[in-house]
């Protein structure tokens, strides 16, 4: 799992979005966060980022509910780190699964030094999926809205994944539920299928024009800041 989100297989189903996305967060990495800055990522799962974010010589650490992370959460969403700590914060599919957004953002604030950076993404579009919850999807400008409101600066958002891509990977994802339920054969006509049904879904992200693109995302990358008390 951690090697399929960080470096994608065009056999699996999500492969164009997940190629997107590791594109799009070392970009932003890249160019916006310096080398030796303390990140931490908040709700990192098997970390599956870490590796890139070493190899550009960011200070990568880990936190999650569970023992996956460095750092353990506590049952309130608190890290047992000192205010203001972290250079940047980096938060990757994980703001749809959060029951309590107050908290969630009040805890980025708290944990992000005064010039740190956020960066965050999560769906606008998607399959229900709990971990162990799910409970949002965002527009553009709700998302914005939703930052905004709690306390921070939004610099960028990338719209990843266009409305037509996004149809076919979701019917993708359900063949492949069911195919890879018959024996032997199941997960080889998955895998195949998958190749065909992502090289049709580039070619209709290709053509899908970027305004409808950036109000019609599947997933949502964006970069912030705290706001100013």
């Amino acid at each position: 799992m951690k090697r399929d989100r960080a470096i994608p297989r065009i056999w699996q189903t999500d492969w164009l979005l997940l190629r997107a996305l590791v594109r799009s967060l070392r970009n932003q990495a890249e160019h916006h966060i310096p080398p030796e800055t303390f990140m931490l990522d908040f709700g990192c799962g098997d970390s599956p980022y870490a590796e890139m974010m070493r190899q550009l010589n960011i200070n990568y650490c880990g936190a999650d509910l569970d023992d996956n992370g460095t750092i353990k959460i506590d049952q309130q969403g608190r890290v047992p780190l000192d205010d203001g700590v972290a250079g940047a914060v980096l938060s990757i599919q994980v703001l749809e699964h959060v029951r309590d957004l107050d908290a969630y953002c009040a805890e980025i604030r708290r944990l992000l030094s005064d010039d740190g950076l956020l960066l965050l993404s999560t769906h606008g579009t998607w399959l229900y999926h709990p971990h162990p919850e799910d409970h949002r999807r965002w527009t553009r400008t709700g998302l914005i809205a939703d930052l905004t409101d709690r306390g921070f600066v939004v610099d960028e958002v990338e719209a990843l994944i266009g409305p037509l891509a996004t149809t076919t990977i979701i019917r993708l994802t359900g063949f492949a539920f069911f195919l890879r339920r018959i024996p032997i054969i199941g997960g080889i006509i998955a895998s195949g299928l998958a190749v065909i049904m992502n090289l049709r879904a580039m070619f209709e992200d290709y053509v899908t024009p970027a305004q409808i693109r950036d109000d019609n995302a599947c997933v949502f990358l964006l970069r912030a800041r705290k706001a100013p008390r």
